[in-house]
């Protein structure tokens, strides 16, 4: 949830670390800080608000540099957002400094702990307990800080990433991660810390993932050790050669990374298909279904576990895999499916989404579902993530790095890879056509284009949200396969621009919602289902009886809905598995605009993080 970022070698750290934290501000911005070791001395500032903030207030001052040290931006869980609970947080004898994504469960046990041996602590968080439980078994064992910090590390309960120096080490940073990620880059007698890769994509493509429960001791001009926390045993891990792109992470021109990434869905989309879709051939090659057909056909069930957007992803899975491949399929959210002990059997499926491949719910949902001996297949965006490597298979979406915490092409991405194992299994299963199943793969071919003619309808979209941007609630209707794309355009207005808003199914608008309608609440409408039209066209009269406003999105050409709804927006006609792709994307136009137009920081929602990494 919150971005660490660190560095060790002969260049000035701050400006690395700094652009660094700018890099991964949209894993949190309620505040942020940075420590640097120079001359046997530590220098630290930290400011509540975004690292703009931070930067004004470094400066003003003389001097701030060193060739070590460690930056974090801040997704507040334990204390305010203030410059007191901002990292780096110091230990008593302020020799001791860190920086930790996570959340330390049984910190107050351990706090009350340390008081009891006469530490003071001065803020709220759960990692000040951390750095002077850290200080207290080195001062106690007399051993160096890489032996302090494991020792450490077993006795917390919870998730961490961390990254601790000491003023008496003015060539070490020692790094350690369970549940939380964390990477280091490795350059010519340097190396970089981040929680993911992109803060130092532009001084080396060398990676190295930490594995859960692993930590590294890195020494400038000396080899790093790599250990595992709880045995001590040494791990060599391998270095990766990074292929993403520097532009890929900047705005190339756009006012918000969320508006570059809606319109890059067309390429993304091209990207997820390239080389598993081959259209002339009629072949879906997916090498993590084809390497265990096998159990995808023998499959009891599919259970499909996500969170946030990724779980809408499911629900439309559930629509695809029913219909076009004849599969018994559940979604359920990682969040409850963890707890409410389910029924797992070994011939179960589990389909784990996530954007990042780092969400901790799911992440202990395939933990729970590998325990019971299921097969879990992943679905990411980000190359050598978490789940990526929890799995027993998986696919990356290749929707290339989202910045913007509202999520827009990783859902249309999720959606393309889900689509593809859908239809993939039914021509395994044989249950459907050898003509539908040409239809369903020459759609999804062509779909991009579709897309690229939604986004036509920007400037529309645009005075549509002009009129309804003072609104305080808004309701989305969809049926079928566009239900959850009710849902989903729900959730982003709510993300980004503040106003309440809820996805229904449209035949349950008259159990409940229709009360809240008026002439002051829009209803958003997805009105491309054929199959439903004349229900959905009820619907609308409906709400028009009680002088509500519509606006509807219909297939290009529509005339009875045209006719009756206030606003309309026109999407190409395509069938009805993939209606969402061309559903979607008026309505996080529409959301983005009106946020923009309240003034909104849209990539930086208030209260939101792009990787949820904590519970």
């Amino acid at each position: 949830m919150c971005g660490i970022v660190g560095y060790i070698g002969s260049k000035d750290a701050y400006p690395i670390i700094l652009n660094g934290l700018k890099r991964l501000e949209y894993r949190g911005y309620d505040s942020a800080g940075i420590c640097l070791y120079n001359n046997g001395k530590i220098a630290s500032k930290k400011s509540k608000g975004q690292i703009s903030k931070l930067e004004k207030k470094i400066s003003k001052l003389k001097s701030f540099s060193g060739f070590m040290g460690i930056g974090h931006t801040r997704w507040a869980t334990h204390g305010e957002p203030n410059d007191n609970n901002s990292h780096p947080h110091s230990s008593n004898s302020n020799e001791l400094h860190i920086v930790h994504n996570g959340i330390i469960e049984n910190y107050s046990s351990l706090k009350k702990e340390l008081v009891d041996k006469g530490f003071v602590f001065y803020t709220d968080t759960d990692t000040e307990v951390l750095v002077n439980l850290i200080e207290y078994i080195q001062l106690k064992e007399k051993i160096k800080l890489g032996e302090a910090v494991q020792l450490a590390l077993n006795y917390v309960v919870g998730a961490y990433a961390i990254a601790v120096i000491d003023i008496k080490k003015p060539d070490e940073i020692v790094v350690a991660r369970l549940g939380s990620p964390l990477c280091i880059g490795i350059g010519d007698d340097e190396y970089f810390i981040g929680s993911d890769v992109t803060p130092f994509l532009d001084h080396t493509k060398n990676v190295i993932y930490l594995n859960d429960g692993e930590m590294a001791i890195i020494r400038n001009h000396k080899q790093t050790q790599y250990r595992k926390i709880k045995d001590d045993s040494f791990t060599n891990p391998t270095v990766e050669k990074l292929e993403i792109d520097l532009a890929k992470i900047q705005k190339g021109g756009f006012d918000h990374f969320m508006l570059k990434e809606i319109y890059e869905q067309p390429k993304a989309v091209i990207d997820t298909l390239r080389g598993r879709l081959k259209t002339k051939s009629g072949i879906i090659k997916m090498s993590g279904v084809d390497d265990y057909i096998d159990k995808f056909l023998a499959a009891n069930k599919i259970t499909i576990v996500a969170c946030g957007t990724s779980w809408h992803a499911g629900l439309i899975a559930e629509y695809m895999f029913e219909k076009i491949a004849k599969i018994p399929v559940e979604v359920e959210y990682a969040s409850e499916f963890r707890y409410r002990n389910p029924v797992i059997n070994k011939s179960d499926i589990i389909i784990a989404i996530s954007q990042s491949g780092e969400t901790a719910d799911t992440l202990a949902a395939i933990k729970l579902a590998k325990s019971s001996g299921a097969f879990v297949y992943g679905i990411c965006n980000v190359v050598g993530s978490t789940i990526s490597r929890e799995t027993d298979a998986g696919s990356y979406t290749h929707a290339g790095p989202e910045i913007g915490v509202a999520s827009t092409k990783a859902f249309t991405t999720q959606m393309t890879v889900l689509y593809l194992i859908a239809v993939k299994l039914s021509k395994s299963k044989g249950v459907i056509s050898s003509k539908k199943y040409r239809e369903y793969i020459y759609e999804l071919s062509s779909i991009e284009k579709k897309i690229t003619k939604v986004l036509g309808t920007d400037n529309k979209v645009k005075k549509i949200a002009n009129k309804i941007k003072n609104s305080t609630n808004c309701l989305y209707l969809g049926r079928g396969y566009n239900f959850p794309v009710a849902l989903e355009g729900a959730l982003k207005l709510k993300e980004i621009s503040y106003i309440h808003a809820e996805g229904y199914p449209a035949a349950e608008m008259k159990h409940g919602p229709i009360a809240l309608i008026d002439k002051n609440m829009p209803s958003i409408v997805i009105a491309t289902n054929k199959l439903y039209y004349d229900k959905i066209l009820s619907n609308i009269q409906e709400i028009k009886s009680r002088k509500g406003k519509i606006i509807a999105i219909v297939f290009e050409g529509d005339k009875e809905i045209s006719k009756i709804a206030d606003e309309t927006i026109e999407v190409p006609e395509t069938i009805a598995a993939l209606t969402p792709f061309v559903t979607t994307i008026p309505l996080q136009l529409l959301a983005y605009h009106i946020a923009v137009k309240l003034g909104k920081n849209v990539d930086q929602p208030r209260n939101l993080a792009k990787s949820v990494t904590v519970e």
